[in-house]
C-alpha cells in the first residue's frame, strides 16, 4: 500500500496533564430542540486558564444528550430533529410511558446520540472546526433544567 500524499499532520506536542478543573453547567431548556453551549464551554476553558489538553462534557440525564454539529445553517438542526423523530416516534406503542408519550422516545434518542463529548483544547481555545458548535439536545416536549459536568484536563497558564 502506498502512502497518500494528500494526508499530512503537524509534529506531535507534549503536555504534562497535571491539572483537572471541573464545573457544573446548568441549562434551562425550552422543550424539545437544540441549545448551543459553545460560548459557555469556551468561557469555562478561559476561566480555567486552560492552555493545552481536553475538555469533557457529560450530561447527567437519560432523556437529553450532547452533540457537535453545524452552527451555520439552522435548517441542519431542524433536519436532525426530523430524523430523530422518525427513528423514535412517540406513537410507536412504547411500553415505557411513565412521564408521557415522549418518555421512551427521549431515551432512544439519547442512546442514538451521546451523553459525553471530548473536545481538544489547543493554545487556550476549543479546537472546533469553523462550522462546529456544541449543543445540548432536549428530547422532552416540556422545558427541563439540565446539568452538564465540564472537566478540563491538561496544562494551564
Amino acid at each position: 500500500m502506498t502512502a497518500s500524499k494528500s494526508i499530512s499532520r503537524t509534529a506531535p506536542s507534549t503536555v504534562s496533564a497535571t491539572t483537572i478543573v471541573s464545573s457544573l453547567l446548568t441549562a434551562q431548556t425550552r422543550g424539545a430542540g437544540f441549545t448551543d453551549l459553545t460560548a459557555e464551554v469556551a468561557k469555562f476553558v478561559r476561566d480555567a486558564h486552560a492552555r493545552e489538553g481536553a475538555v469533557t462534557l457529560f450530561i447527567r440525564h437519560t432523556s437529553a444528550s450532547l452533540t457537535i454539529q453545524e452552527n451555520a445553517d439552522p435548517t441542519v438542526l431542524v433536519d436532525l430533529t426530523t430524523a430523530l423523530n422518525r427513528l423514535a416516534p412517540e406513537n410507536a406503542g412504547w411500553r415505557h410511558d411513565t412521564e408521557g408519550p415522549d418518555d421512551m422516545p427521549s431515551h432512544i434518542k439519547t442512546m442514538l446520540t451521546a451523553t459525553s463529548l471530548h473536545v481538544p483544547v489547543l493554545e487556550g481555545a476549543l479546537a472546533l472546526g469553523t462550522w462546529q458548535a456544541i449543543y445540548l439536545i432536549e428530547h422532552r416536549a416540556r422545558p427541563h433544567r439540565r446539568e452538564v459536568v465540564l472537566q478540563f484536563i491538561g496544562s494551564v497558564d
